[in-house]
């Protein structure tokens, strides 16, 4: 295997998490002058739709004859918990806290995942191996850090003069966000979910993606114009506002999300979404540099501990793929076809 093809799907990641990064701080610096959520929602779905679907008419000249009913029933499912909801919840945390902070919530996918898969009975923790141990460890101090993030914001740790929207985040609405990026995170991880099993019975990144920016167009102009009937919103005022949702159209909800169901296809929605912790890196070094707002030692120390978690979960999840790829039960216990346990090393 060559240099290339071992690395790309890491390279595609981190390019993936630094635009996501990006289109995050625009997102904040047009929330903050007023913009409403489902309608960036909107014209950002509706931008990514009509770009790749040209793109895949000609790289995937074959798509609709294998399109069935439930594909395109997994396909809407997949829009309105990866598209709408998620941007929905996601945009109205970030109004209400801070970039980097909303980034953090991010790096509780993976977490959530396993836990779903739990309740669900898709996955299990046996505690007399270092792996089962090694998972309950992780899945616990992550829902410390997310406990701490959503409950203590703690002092600022950047001497500089905070932006006007910071000094309005009093605690209040500090936990309104967080509880909505709680629930973001929920909704992103059903997605991963969806998006694998799709992979499986629609192996056409290019165009699911298209009927899915579609499906989560219509979606959010509903959701809009049930929620606010007010037409001025959808006015868009300045280069700003303009410049945000396009890149925000074509990067962050088309070409980013083309990647990353191509890598949940080939390495699995383990591997995909343990790259969530660069996202908030690259977040934060945009919100001190550019942005100039504000990070508090509830951020850092939440954060901290929501990626340690990760790590160690993920670290479990490694060692029992060693361990049934060692096993000669490994059939009979049918990991493979639980997206939720797709081990990183499987192609």
């Amino acid at each position: 295997m060559s240099f290339f093809q071992k690395w790309k799907a890491v390279a595609a990641m981190i390019f993936v998490e630094l635009a996501l990064a990006v289109v995050n701080a625009l997102l904040k610096k047009v929330l903050s002058k007023g913009m409403n959520q489902l309608v960036i929602s909107t014209y950002r779905f509706s931008i990514a739709a009509i770009i790749l679907t040209l793109m895949a008419c000609f790289l995937e000249r074959n798509f609709i004859s294998n399109l069935t009913g439930r594909v395109g029933c997994s396909l809407f499912f997949s829009a309105l918990l990866g598209g709408t909801l998620t941007q929905y919840f996601f945009l109205i945390g970030l109004k209400y806290t801070s970039t980097t902070f909303s980034c953090a919530f991010i790096n509780m996918v993976p977490i959530n995942t396993f836990i779903m898969a739990l309740v669900l009975r898709q996955e299990n923790i046996n505690m007399k191996c270092k792996s089962g141990r090694a998972k309950a460890l992780g899945t616990l101090c992550c829902l410390g850090g997310a406990l701490i993030l959503t409950l203590y914001k703690g002092m600022p740790l950047i001497n500089q003069p905070a932006p006007e929207v910071e000094v309005n985040h009093n605690t209040k609405s500090w936990i309104i966000g967080s509880l909505f990026l709680f629930a973001g995170s929920i909704v992103w991880s059903s997605w991963f979910l969806i998006q694998a099993r799709i992979g499986k019975d629609y192996p056409y990144q290019y165009s699911s993606t298209a009927i899915m920016s579609f499906l989560g167009a219509i979606q959010s102009a509903i959701l809009s114009l049930v929620i606010d009937r007010n037409t001025s919103a959808w006015f868009m005022k300045g280069t700003l506002e303009i410049s945000t949702v396009i890149y925000a159209g074509i990067v962050g909800s088309g070409l980013c999300y083309v990647v990353m169901s191509w890598c949940v296809k080939q390495k699995g929605p383990v591997f995909t979404s343990a790259f969530s912790p660069f996202i908030q890196i690259f977040a934060a070094l945009i919100d001190i540099s550019i942005l100039h707002e504000q990070i508090h030692l509830g951020s850092i120390l939440g954060s901290i501990l929501v990626i340690i978690g990760l790590y160690i979960l993920l670290w479990g999840k490694s060692k029992e793929a060693e361990n049934l790829k060692n096993s000669p039960t490994t059939d009979k216990n049918g990991q493979d076809t639980l997206p939720v346990t797709s081990s990183p090393s499987h192609t």
